[in-house]
């Protein structure tokens, strides 16, 4: 049996029940973090809760090997990652695998921020637009993907979640300011008039699920310089809003009070 496993958000306390459970009665237990990982938790604080030893993959083993499916033909084997696990497409494609081999398997999900941090923006669910992800640049490589999708979203009144490139392998993690800065960087090539620009509200979101969880509204002029704190951040870009969501803003994420002129 093929036991795919979310640790949730933040530390060790975010596992569900059912997924303590069934870690605490399967044979083998496997991990991979460089897709997420828990800020607020060690290691070593997982392996005690759970009470059993953990493997660690490295990238390559958990894409290219998979050695934790061929051996869930003879053994129940769990293979645990941050967040809910079938957020990455990795993830879905061992299911796939499992199914081709005749292998059981059940997935017991966890909390993610692709939910947590459209809730804790104070924004409507389901307002939000296509979600995007802003890489860290390369040689050659700067798309303005994540700007065009923003600018798509607002063109339909709808907000988004902006995703921040995670390099776990390199301890490497985009912060808000980053991110921002990346977005202007593309304003100042476009070949058109933005829609986005230092004047845009945004908001920058810092360690959802902790208890020192940041949510800060603003103009992007006035994030940009912001001190967020540690990770994992992303960004969410508003668009019209709802009286009740700017007063959230407002109240919650010290928004400039302004901008229940505009609702």
């Amino acid at each position: 049996m093929f036991y795919l496993v979310g640790l949730g958000l933040f530390d060790e306390k975010d596992i569900s029940l059912k997924g303590l459970e069934c870690l605490k009665n399967v044979d083998k237990i496997y991990a991979e973090f460089f897709t997420s990982r828990l800020f607020g938790s060690s290691f070593e604080a997982i392996e005690e809760l759970i009470g059993k030893e953990i493997e660690v993959l490295v990238r390559n083993e958990v894409e290219e090997e998979h050695k934790f499916i061929e051996e869930a033909k003879s053994l129940d084997v769990a293979l645990i990652t941050g967040g809910d696990p079938l957020i990455a497409t990795t993830h879905s494609d061992f299911l796939v695998q499992c199914s081709k081999k005749g292998i059981d398997y059940e997935v017991i999900h966890g909390s993610s921020i692709l939910s947590s941090a459209p809730a804790i923006s104070g924004l409507q669910g389901y307002k939000f637009g296509k979600v995007t992800t802003i890489p860290f640049p390369d040689y050659n490589f700067y798309p303005k993907s994540p700007y065009e999708a923003i600018e798509e979203n607002l063109k339909m009144d709808l907000h988004t979640l902006v995703l921040l490139d995670i390099q776990a392998h390199k301890d490497r993690y985009m912060t808000v300011n980053q991110g921002l800065e990346y977005l202007m960087n593309i304003k100042d090539n476009l070949d058109h008039e933005g829609l986005i620009d230092e004047d845009t509200l945004a908001m920058g979101i810092a360690r959802v699920g902790s208890k020192d969880v940041c949510v800060k509204a603003g103009k992007i002029k006035q994030l940009i310089d912001f001190d967020f704190g540690g990770p994992l951040h992303c960004i969410v870009i508003p668009s019209k809003l709802h009286i009740v969501e700017a007063e959230y803003l407002v109240e919650i994420a010290g928004a400039d009070p302004s901008i229940l002129d505009d609702v």
